[in-house]
């Protein structure tokens, strides 16, 4: 299992344990990766409320990986205010034989700040002038830029920029990553559109720690289904 990926598994690095009452280690969901480990496949979503710790979660494995916390390219150093946790420097990879060693990272708060970043330090080729472009617009072109060939690609709440339709894209790109081999895609969301990747296991956090469950099944897309179906039930609250 887990031949060819970036990334076959994610767990506490033995010689460096984080202290259980220490955050991020109080998140369940956080918890439990170091207590059991995690076993990563070609593409996994993590789901759930804000605050349950999926953004903290991967994160920190695209920091162990050797990506930049605020985003970018393997050999990206783009760093503007150290906000990260610590949880990265006590994760240890178990990683493939023959897996790439390239990858990028979405990262969606400091998309603005890495396009920055690629401006005043230019390449060997000409960049796409992403400051130009609409915030979606800039989303999906840095993926078509960047994503390409084998490689770890992380995302952290991208839909963040995206219409429904710039969703349905990025599912499309992230599918064809996947069907040409290679790739692995880990994703934190709250789209519904997104957690659809076709083949990803889906891992919903919250205060039960981590567990994995069928699209239909998540309370995300309960939720929208109920909302969609009758508004008023929710907004008359709110009044």
């Amino acid at each position: 299992m887990g031949e060819g990926l970036a990334i076959r598994r994610v767990a506490e690095h033995p010689a460096d344990p984080l202290p259980r009452h220490v955050w991020p280690a109080t998140l369940p969901p956080v918890r439990q990766i170091l207590d059991d480990g995690l076993e990563l496949g070609p593409a996994t979503v993590f789901v759930g409320e804000n605050g349950t710790g999926k953004s903290t979660i991967v994160e920190a494995i695209a920091v162990a990986f050797g990506l930049s916390a605020e985003g970018g390219s393997t050999g990206a150093r783009l760093h503007t205010r150290t906000s990260e946790s610590e949880l990265w420097q006590h994760l240890s990879l178990a990683r493939a034989p023959g897996g790439s060693r390239r990858g990028f990272f979405l990262r969606a708060e400091t998309m603005h700040g890495f396009f920055t970043y690629l401006e005043q330090n230019p390449g060997t080729r000409p960049e796409p002038r992403f400051h130009e472009m609409s915030h979606g617009e800039s989303f999906l072109e840095v993926i078509v830029d960047r994503f390409r060939g084998r490689g770890l690609w992380v995302l952290d709440e991208p839909e963040s920029a995206l219409s429904f339709s710039g969703c349905l894209a990025l599912v499309g790109a992230l599918q064809t990553l996947l069907a040409e081999g290679g790739s692995q895609v880990i994703l934190s969301t709250h789209s519904p559109i997104l957690a659809r990747l076709d083949g990803a296991d889906i891992l919903e956090v919250g205060e039960w720690g981590i567990r994995a469950s069928a699209w239909e099944d998540l309370n995300l897309v309960r939720n929208w289904k109920l909302f969609l179906d009758d508004p008023e039930r929710y907004l008359h609250h709110l009044r």
